[in-house]
């Protein structure tokens, strides 16, 4: 009788370098984000994975003291490089910072790899921004013979061209000419990169503007454990009008808003106190809670003190998680509020709305505006104009069965869209095959 077929064999575990100096690492805050996520997904899959970090963190703006080891909990290590701290984020100094952890992972790797003290590794995955970084990963990974993937989670340095003042004649080729280095040298990364991931399909564009068009690529969002969040109410009537009364959104308790992130120059927070103010003029009776940290903060809170009437302004400031997605639980909408000059195409907040089941109402053009509108998600609203932010709430507190059918359809989009349970073992498929 002929021998039986050998068993095939496993596929061997890969050494994979994760470069990202901005997301929280284990240790600090909860749920994991992007990176963390993917470590712990790879780990779990037998493969030998190094995040490398900064030991700033970004969203603390505080020291970081991480442990060389692997994280017996987690299964991978965190390699942390010094840099000096930053306290803004569009500031000299984070450029400063930026550049310390370019040299510095290049200089720990090199010193690492020399002495035996870690594998050489196949996959080399780096953050885009920071520059410094990814530039440091592709001189690595050409002498490591690995393969190098670039992961576009901002337009850099298109993020910093918008901020060039002047009007728009003279802003451009003033943008072009400070700038210039910086899209040079992102051009010059993109064409040694084996692949091309991103948090959003219109960031993959515009960093594939200028490389070969057969750059393999694939779009992983920030997304959101929507399984973290309580699902919205069924949609029934919670308080069913009188026989002969009209509805109207006095009938119900007050519309509940969030708004959370930053409190920067970015965000549209202005239009929200118009908002907090016109529909107190108006009698529509609503609470909008602002979540987060930033230089806006005093200036909200302020503002929050003079509103009076039928709507609350209440500002949290920077809430534990706990605290936050008992926040979300507890709300009808989320609003982003997002200047559209900001180039931000997917907000990270957006996903945490529609995971927690909350209606969006939207200042964004373009790609979570198709989101939401093929969903039946959300509303727009135009940014910079409290009246239409207003009136885009007064709309959806009138007529409940419609927020509520909104409700739903945005953990439906949550579930299709920004899952991290379906889309990072997705990613981390198309980071082992390209491995070979």
């Amino acid at each position: 009788m002929p021998s039986p077929a050998p068993e095939p064999l496993a596929p061997r575990p890969l050494a994979v370098w994760l470069v990202n100096p901005f997301d929280d690492v284990p240790g600090e805050n909860l749920p994991p984000l992007r990176y963390w996520t993917l470590a712990r997904i790879l780990a779990a899959r037998g493969h030998d994975v190094t995040w490398w970090t900064a030991d700033w963190s970004h969203r603390r703006k505080a020291r970081r003291t991480v442990d060389h080891a692997i994280r017996v909990d987690e299964g991978f290590s965190v390699r942390p490089v010094p840099v000096r701290p930053y306290t803004r984020n569009v500031s000299l100094a984070r450029l400063r910072s930026h550049a310390d952890f370019g040299r510095g992972f290049e200089r720990l790797a090199t010193e690492s790899l020399a002495a035996g003290a870690m594998e050489r590794p196949d996959i080399v995955l780096a953050s885009l921004p920071p520059l410094e970084g990814a530039e440091a990963a592709s001189r690595i990974s050409r002498r490591a013979d690995a393969t190098f993937i670039v992961d576009v989670q901002d337009l850099w340095p298109e993020t910093f061209a918008r901020l060039v003042p002047g009007p728009a004649f003279i802003r451009g080729p003033l943008a072009r000419l400070l700038c210039g280095g910086m899209y040079r040298r992102r051009a010059a990364v993109l064409a040694t990169a084996d692949g091309l991931a991103a948090t959003t399909t219109t960031y993959a564009d515009v960093a594939l503007h200028d490389v070969r068009a057969d750059l393999p690529r694939h779009v992983c969002p920030v997304g959101a454990y929507v399984e973290e969040f309580p699902p919205p109410p069924r949609l029934v009537d919670p308080v069913p009008p009188a026989a002969g009364a009209v509805s109207n959104a006095k009938t119900f308790e007050p519309i509940r808003c969030v708004y959370s992130g930053s409190l920067g120059s970015g965000q549209d927070l202005h239009a929200l106190v118009g908002a907090a103010r016109a529909l107190s003029a108006s009698g529509t009776r609503a609470v909008l809670h602002v979540a987060g940290s930033g230089p806006l903060e005093p200036m909200l809170r302020s503002a929050a003190a003079a509103v009076r009437g039928s709507c609350e302004l209440v500002v949290h400031g920077l809430l534990p998680r706990a605290e936050y997605v008992r926040l979300l639980g507890s709300c009808d909408v989320g609003l982003v509020l997002v200047k559209p000059e900001s180039l931000v195409a997917l907000p990270n907040k957006a996903c945490d709305y529609a995971a927690a089941g909350l209606a969006l109402v939207n200042s964004l053009p373009g790609e979570l505006a198709d989101l939401i509108a093929a969903h039946e998600a959300g509303v727009p609203y135009v940014a910079g104009d409290g009246g239409s932010l207003a009136a885009a709430i007064t709309a959806l507190a009138a007529d409940r069965r419609r927020l509520l059918a909104m409700r739903q359809a945005a953990r439906r989009l949550a579930v299709a869209a920004f899952d991290r349970d379906r889309a990072y073992p997705r990613f981390a498929d198309w980071l082992e095959t390209l491995a070979g």
